[in-house]
C-alpha cells in the first residue's frame, strides 16, 4: 500500500515505511520531529521544474506531464522499482512539504507508482 502525506502532519505508526520525496528538506522541521525513514531527494522534480511550478496550481497539468518525463529516466525507474517492492511488504508513505494537497510532486508519484 501506498499513501501521501504532509510532512508536518503528526506522525504515525500506521504511515508505515516514510519516504521524504522532497529535494530540500522541509522548513523548521527537526529530523526527529519528521520521523523520516529515507530521504529520497533524487526523485524528486528537478530544481529547474520544481522552480518553474512553484506550487501555481493553474501549472499542475504542465508540471505533471513534465514530472512524469523526469520518471522516465533510468535512475529515476530504479527508485520506483525499489518503492514498489517495498510495498508489496509495507505501507509506504510518501511525505511532502507543500501546503497544497492535491497539486504536488507527492501525488503524482504515488499515481506513477500505483501505474
Amino acid at each position: 500500500m501506498i499513501q501521501i502525506k504532509r510532512v508536518y502532519d503528526d506522525f504515525s505508526e500506521n504511515d508505515g515505511y516514510r519516504i521524504l520525496v522532497d529535494r530540500l528538506w522541509p522548513r523548521g522541521l527537526t529530523k526527529e520531529h519528521a520521523h523520516v525513514d529515507e530521504w529520497l531527494k533524487e526523485i524528486a522534480p528537478s530544481e529547474t521544474l520544481r522552480k518553474w511550478f512553484n506550487h501555481e496550481p493553474e501549472k499542475y497539468p504542465a508540471f505533471r506531464t513534465k514530472y512524469m518525463d523526469e520518471l522516465a529516466d533510468e535512475e529515476k525507474q530504479t527508485m520506483l522499482e525499489a518503492i514498489r517492492k517495498k510495498a508489496l511488504h509495507h505501507r509506504v508513505t510518501l511525505l511532502y512539504g507543500a501546503k497544497d494537497d492535491h497539486h504536488n510532486q507527492a501525488r503524482v508519484l504515488m499515481e506513477v507508482l500505483k501505474g
